[in-house]
């Protein structure tokens, strides 16, 4: 047998009471299931499924210890034996598929979205609406005791272990900063007494459980925020921790109100392993690096060098449940790779709705979107190449139809072509070389360079028109000027910009052609030290929090990005991450202006009023960025001549593109066909 390409990774890991069959760890994600009324069969089903895919260990989304540690109202919740017998069916799908699994005890603290919230000291959180109440001497007794029972309550329910959430700015958190405690007894003051918080849960919870149950920790490595631990303190906490007698210590970096990206398509692979690298010498117990590790190699090549013992994998195991198995069969290129877009999983966390994953949407819908074999084979014309039309074709031969795939140009990708070439947006490229390695194995005929007409298609049983958007043309005096430019001709390099810009249009592809302005030939994304640089990560963590001072973009370019509406630019983006694009932008002395009135385009610039006063941006180029509309000419013939059509992707709306509802919009078609 030959020897397995990831050797380290797929090694045993020997815990003393037992042994965990590989080094991949999938890590805590809420995916909106944890709060299912009557039971968890969604949950349960969710877990079985990346068990099956030969995941190590894996750890539940966070359940509160009590009512006042909610991260929402009536947000999971572990407190009582009906709940312990409610956790079975979890437990048993996992153990009944090879896994193991540990429930996540969270408690929000200030960070609860609810008005019970409790907290060291009564400081408000900036990303919550609720002043907490502060703890007192015999309410952080009761909230220790709490942990306690929770513990107890997850083994009876037949967990393997528990994860005590200890970072992300959630409750011991609050407890270990200065900058959210500010108590003056037994618990606060001295890092001793800020430490004693955590040190007693995890006490406690061993004395409780006993030796052979896993008790994981979740360590914040880099607070990345002012006042946060220092160094020094975070490996004296780990030391101390594992003395209270954890197993093992899962690391979190940066509070969620930190202004540093931390895991971000942006943020390099394994751009924080470093820190983890510094935390292993000091602790005997395995160490658990995390953040942006979505690929096999990236994984076995920092276990290897020994900056870690196991890795954690969340995200990744959304897009692809498969993938410890596909590490196993020593064939990364048929992993569907998380892109770290947010837009699907942690976007829709956020917003109350049941997550799932852009490039994955079977993701956390395992129980209502099945890929069931075909009673009759039919011939199917897909017609695009693009997000789209590749998930419709791909899923329909998958299921045994006879697919045919036409795309105009000389390659599939449609509007990923485009992404991919953005800074920060590079992972693009590992979504299209799955998309050409599933159309191989599902035994898509593919025809490339091949523009067709209704003609070509009547002899098919189904038609799926996913051949996207054109961009939008404005109607403006001087928009056939010399210096007007389409977004397409910019990322594709038909044009050299110059080094004044004025884009109008401030959606998604306005910020896009912004950043890829803005950082041309920027390392950023892929750089450690560079990344670290320009956001203001301490390497060093010579200070408190690990922050630094952001060093300044390189850049040429004069840009002015533009939008008509009022209010913030780029309100529109994703909750997690356009906060980043907005922070980049600005760093970067990108003029961003709102409420604008386009007037013409001469010689001199953009002629634009903006909030009443007339106003000339001096542009070399004016890169339109509108909108767009759908790609639909072959509709109306087709209908005309009696064919079964479907629209999907830009070619079914063109508001705003967003590949998250191409993807799905074409899986699920092609489930229903």
């Amino acid at each position: 047998m030959a020897a397995p390409t990831y050797p380290t990774l797929l090694s045993p890991l020997d815990l003393g009471h037992v042994v965990l069959k590989n080094r991949v760890l999938m890590g805590s994600m809420h995916v909106g299931h944890e709060e299912q009324i009557g039971s968890l069969t969604k949950l349960a089903a969710y877990f079985a499924r990346r068990a099956e895919g030969g995941v190590g260990l894996m750890v539940t989304g966070g359940f509160s210890p009590n009512v006042e540690g909610w991260l929402k109202p009536l947000g999971g919740t572990l407190a009582g034996r009906w709940g312990a017998h409610k956790h079975k069916v979890v437990t048993e799908a996992t153990h009944d598929a090879g896994g193991r699994i540990a429930m996540q005890i969270l408690h929000a603290g200030r960070y609860g979205y609810h008005p019970l919230s409790v907290a060291p000291s009564r400081l408000k959180s900036p990303i919550t609406p609720f002043t907490p109440r502060a703890l007192s001497a015999k309410g952080v007794e009761r909230t220790i005791e709490a942990y306690v029972t929770t513990a107890a309550l997850a083994r009876e329910a037949g967990y393997d272990g528990v994860e005590i959430m200890g970072s992300e700015g959630y409750l011991i958190n609050q407890f270990l900063a200065p900058r959210t405690n500010k108590r003056t007894d037994a618990w606060g003051g001295s890092f001793e007494a800020r430490a004693r918080f955590p040190r007693e849960i995890v006490r406690r919870v061993r004395e409780k459980v006993g030796p052979d149950f896993i008790v994981i920790y979740r360590i914040s490595l880099l607070d990345l925020v002012d006042d946060g631990s220092t160094w020094d303190e975070t490996v004296q906490l780990a030391k101390w921790i594992e003395e209270a007698g954890a197993s093992i210590l899962n690391t979190g970096i940066g509070w969620h109100e930190a202004r540093v990206p931390t895991i971000g398509t942006m943020v390099p692979r394994a751009g924080f392993a470093w820190v983890t690298r510094r935390l292993k010498p000091h602790v005997g117990i395995p160490v658990v690096a995390s953040n942006r590790i979505n690929m096999p190699n990236v994984a076995e090549e920092l276990l290897a060098a020994g900056d870690a013992d196991m890795v954690s994998l969340a995200r990744p195991l959304l897009a692809d449940p498969d993938w410890v198995a596909k590490a196993a069969a020593s064939d990364p290129d048929a992993i569907n790779t998380c892109i770290a877009c947010n837009q699907a999983c942690l976007d829709h966390a956020f917003q109350n709705r049941t997550a799932s994953c852009l490039v994955n949407p079977l993701a956390c819908h395992e129980t209502e979107l099945k890929l069931h074999p075909v009673k009759r084979r039919k011939r199917v014309a897909v017609v695009g190449a693009g997000p789209a039309g590749l998930a419709a074709a791909t899923t329909a031969a998958e299921r045994g139809h006879e697919v045919v795939l036409f795309e105009a140009s000389e390659e599939v990708g449609g509007q990923f072509n485009l992404a991919k070439r953005v800074p920060g947006k590079e992972e693009f490229h590992e979504t299209l070389r799955y998309f050409r390695r599933r159309l191989a194995d599902t035994g898509v005929d593919v025809r490339l360079g091949q523009r067709v007409g209704a003609a070509e298609l009547e002899g098919f049983d189904e038609v799926v028109l996913s051949t996207g958007v054109h961009p939008r043309k404005l109607k403006l005096p001087g928009i056939d000027h010399d210096k007007v430019v389409s977004y397409v001709q910019v990322l594709t390099g038909q044009v050299k910009v110059g080094e004044r810009v004025a884009i109008i249009g401030a959606g998604g592809i306005g910020f896009d052609v912004a950043e890829f302005l803005l950082h041309e030939g920027s390392t950023m994304s892929t750089d450690v030290p560079a990344f670290s640089a320009a956001w203001g990560i301490d390497v060093d963590i010579a200070s408190r929090g690990g922050l630094a001072e952001r060093q300044d973009v390189a850049h040429t370019r004069q840009i002015t990005l533009c939008q008509r509406s009022k209010g913030p630019l780029g309100k529109g983006l994703g909750k997690t991450t356009g906060w980043i694009h907005r922070a980049s932008l600005k760093h970067g002395e990108v003029e961003m202006l709102g409420e604008v009135t386009y007037e013409k385009v001469d010689d001199a610039g953009l002629h634009v009023v903006v909030q009443g006063q007339r106003k000339v941006i001096p542009a070399d180029h004016v890169v339109v960025c509108a909108g767009q509309v759908s790609a639909r000419e072959l509709q109306a013939p087709l209908a005309a001549k009696g064919v079964s059509v479907h629209l999907i992707g830009g070619a079914d709306e063109a508001a705003e593109l967003d590949a998250k509802r191409a993807i799905d919009q074409g899986t699920r078609l092609a489930a229903s066909l």
